[in-house]
């Protein structure tokens, strides 16, 4: 299974597609009911902003019924028509992102960032940038309304920031996100099964959620095979290097 030549293209254009109906439902459903047995033993306040910044349970993050939701489904194989086959390391963990409701009334707008960013409580090494190829999204609930915990993103921000950092080195990042104007942000919608494929240049954030439901979600960290830790800043500066199934698309809008 391929991501197709349209759904390509708003890679390209928006820096990232939703593909309905990727995962099957007795997949979510397992996976829902690991997340619920392990909510039901308690959680502690005190990590709260942890958990919101890494992962809920963290006892889960490397369990299959987490980690099949991308390596045993189509998600996989619509990764590498882009990235490449055979060119993913292999993921063995994933972040388990849950969004409670909230009493705020009205929501605060999303902000955006980049992932890989330091903050106090992600986990990143202050002075580092920790990124990495493609954001992989898996909604294990519906999201029919705007601001009920919505995967929110800044259409072709990707393509901005790559500009920036040309001018301005990928180190810039390291003194926080780049001072460009923004697109309007787009809530993204969706349903059980889901997957949004996202470049990991594109900004994006996360909807305050004033609905009377939980949101739940699942987010994969991709890396090709030649990225490099050592050489970080190069993919920053040409977004499309480790994404060999998107260079007819960028041959042509480069003619």
């Amino acid at each position: 299974m391929k991501l197709s030549y349209a759904q390509r293209c708003e890679i390209f254009e928006n820096g990232f597609v939703k593909v309905p109906g990727v995962v099957p439902r007795i997949m979510v459903e397992a996976a829902l009911q690991h997340i619920h047995a392990n909510l039901g033993e308690g959680m502690d306040p005190k990590e709260m902003p942890v958990y919101r910044a890494q992962s809920f349970c963290r006892e889960l993050q490397r369990h299959p019924v987490i980690t099949d939701l991308l390596n045993k489904t189509p998600a996989w194989e619509l990764a590498e028509s882009v990235l490449g086959e055979g060119n993913i390391r292999p993921v063995t963990s994933a972040q388990i992102a849950l969004r409670f409701p909230v009493l705020q009334d009205p929501p605060k707008p999303p902000v955006p960032h980049l992932d890989g960013m330091h903050s106090p409580h992600n986990g990143v090494p202050a002075g580092t940038i920790q990124n990495f190829t493609m954001l992989v999204g898996v909604l294990l609930s519906d999201v029919t309304r705007e601001y009920a915990g919505n995967f929110t993103v800044w259409p072709g921000t990707h393509r901005l920031y790559e500009q920036y950092f040309r001018q301005h080195g990928a180190e810039a990042l390291l003194q926080g996100m780049p001072p460009v104007e923004l697109p309007e942000p787009k809530q993204v919608l969706g349903q059980v099964g889901d997957v949004i494929f996202a470049h990991y240049q594109l900004a994006h954030g996360v909807a305050m959620n004033v609905s009377p439901y939980i949101r739940y979600a699942v987010f994969f960290r991709l890396y090709h095979k030649d990225f490099s830790r050592e050489r970080w800043q190069e993919p920053m500066l040409d977004i499309w290097l480790h994404w060999p199934g998107m260079r007819d698309i960028v041959q042509e809008r480069a003619r």
